[in-house]
């Protein structure tokens, strides 16, 4: 089965060896509702019996594939070892329905391209979490890019996570290729398959965010694909907050400074944003209202005497040429007295802010 497509999807793990099947499927069925399509699974921490593995995942497959998930297993060489499995016959894997299996360890370059011509059109994932030139070491060998995946690793113990940087570099590494990446964001209090508990990210920076802000932060990145909740079980408050998110563009929640007129509503809230090429040290700038309402009159309403970082700030008809402009504040600054503020971001979606590249597209939500 083709994974994916083009889009970015959202995506859940499950530990069968944790859950009972009804809390499972329980949970497929409320994260469907908010869009996931992808299902993590791992075959690294299960009892060691092909009978039992079968038992255990096989029904939980089937209604997974009826809510339209698909399904990828977390292996290594050790696995394939412990149940008899060779890399030349991946049947076990079709006989409980899975779509593709994540090789958490790797064989060595040639035995991973050789499994994505398998006769069952398994998805093939490599471990995107590491230095090493693997990935090149597979491509050397000619695999069919349509079944080969790259997902990055999750992380239980505090300050273990991966940096921006190296997540950055192995990720870019991956879609130079053209293959699909994934990557994982954590709730607050859940379940993996080990025994540490101390949150599952793929980021150390996103160990203590709140799950929504994690993701937002994916998208925003922009070279992360699949973005899975690594642990059991988000509550629904997180459920609720993930389907708020927008996973084509990064929409950032802004908390209002007082009670907004409609157009400042409009302006600031119905209208897709996009940071300007050039680059001030003191704010990121959009000029779609500038363009859209540069005729209409924008009074003013909210103008403190400082405008502080994370504020989001729409220009007044006393701007002139710059009313209907909107602002996120980057560092504190006068206010000239021409500027309303309309409400504030938070310091962890500022983390996000910080980071967006010149013509990136943004919006804005109450």
């Amino acid at each position: 089965m083709s994974i994916g497509g083009f889009m970015r999807r959202l995506g859940v793990s499950i530990y069968p060896e944790k859950s009972s099947v009804a809390e499972i499927l329980d949970y497929l069925e409320a994260a469907s509702k908010i869009g996931a399509k992808r299902i993590f699974s791992c075959l690294l921490s299960v009892p060691k019996d092909p009978k039992q593995i079968k038992a255990d995942f096989l029904d939980i497959h089937r209604a997974a594939h009826k809510l339209g998930y698909e399904i990828v297993l977390d292996v290594n060489p050790q696995v394939f070892k412990d149940l008899g499995i060779s890399y030349k016959d991946l049947s076990f894997f079709h006989e409980i329905e899975a779509d593709g299996i994540r090789l958490d360890q790797g064989f060595g370059g040639a035995v991973e391209s050789a499994m994505t011509y398998n006769q069952y059109g398994l998805q093939i994932e490599l471990n995107l979490s590491n230095a090493t030139h693997m990935l090149d070491t597979v491509m050397d060998f000619m695999p069919d890019c349509y079944h080969l995946l790259a997902c990055h690793n999750f992380y239980p113990h505090k300050y273990s996570g991966l940096t921006l940087d190296f997540l950055e570099r192995c990720s870019l590494k991956a879609k130079a290729y053209g293959l699909r990446t994934a990557a994982f964001i954590s709730c607050a209090n859940g379940f993996g398959p080990w025994p540490t508990t101390e949150g599952l990210p793929t980021l150390e920076m996103h160990r203590n965010w709140p799950i929504d802000v994690q993701l937002k932060h994916f998208v925003a990145l922009n070279y992360i694909d699949d973005i899975i909740i690594s642990n059991c079980f988000p509550t629904k408050d997180e459920l609720a907050a993930l389907a708020n998110v927008n996973l084509q563009i990064v929409n950032f929640k802004v908390s209002a400074a007082c009670e907004l007129p409609e157009i400042a509503k409009n302006i600031v809230f119905k209208e897709k944003h996009m940071k300007r090429g050039d680059i001030p040290e003191h704010m990121i700038r959009s000029s779609v209202g500038r363009i859209k309402y540069g005729e209409a009159e924008i009074p003013l309403f909210n103008a403190p005497e400082t405008l502080k970082r994370g504020d989001v700030v729409l220009e007044s008809s006393l701007y002139q040429t710059y009313r209907g402009e909107v602002q996120i504040v980057l560092k504190d600054m006068p206010n000239s007295g021409c500027s309303n503020v309309v409400g504030h971001i938070s310091d962890e979606e500022m983390q996000i802010v910080d980071g967006l590249k010149p013509w990136q597209r943004f919006s804005f939500n109450l």
